[in-house]
């Protein structure tokens, strides 16, 4: 089992445990979280469900979502988590997904978080494709993906039947060959 453990200049993403669920649940139980989500709000008991069968995902299988903590190395506490699922036909292609706390957003770690998955994904595991599907009304993620480079190759119009209403979703994706221009 392929343990993940990338480190950023402020953050270490990591394996989740139930040592983080305090911290975990605090931003998993706020609305205003999960308002863009794949996931509603979330009892004690639900987030440690969650983070339990977590433990028994690991990276490299295709098709199943694979969740990782995202620690601040100074402060040794759970900010955030983040999601990686390769596609269940070709483990070139990934998906990813990203949630911070709503007490640490606005510091730039989300912009930090990304970069660490993005290197980790095409520069270690030579993925060829990564995707990120958004809520078309998540403004705050949508700026994100366009100031790291990602590209909107899709506008699905009420698409998903989402939290009582049909929302709609933008999917944006990069390639690895669009990741080393970057670098250039």
């Amino acid at each position: 089992m392929e343990m993940l453990n990338i480190e950023t200049k402020r953050l270490t993403i990591r394996q989740l445990n139930l040592a983080d669920l305090a911290d975990f649940h605090l931003y998993r139980c706020n609305p205003e979280v999960t308002k863009y989500q794949g996931f509603d709000v979330m009892t004690k008991e639900q987030a440690a469900d969650f983070i339990n069968d977590n433990l028994t995902k690991q990276f490299g299988r295709a098709g199943e979502w694979v969740q990782y903590g995202i620690e601040h190395k100074e402060k040794r506490q759970l900010i955030g988590d983040c999601a990686i699922k390769l596609d269940p036909y070709d483990t070139r292609i990934a998906e990813i997904g990203i949630t911070i706390s709503h007490l640490e957003q606005k510091k730039g770690y989300a912009t930090e978080v990304m970069m660490g998955l993005l290197s980790f994904l095409f520069d270690t595991k030579g993925v060829h494709r990564v995707v990120e599907i958004v809520d078309a009304e998540n403004t705050a993620s949508i700026c994100l993906l366009n100031s790291i480079g990602f590209r909107q190759e899709g506008h699905f119009i009420e698409n998903v039947f989402f939290k009582g209403k049909w929302g709609s979703e933008y999917q944006f994706a990069m390639l690895k060959q669009e990741w080393d221009e970057r670098a250039k």
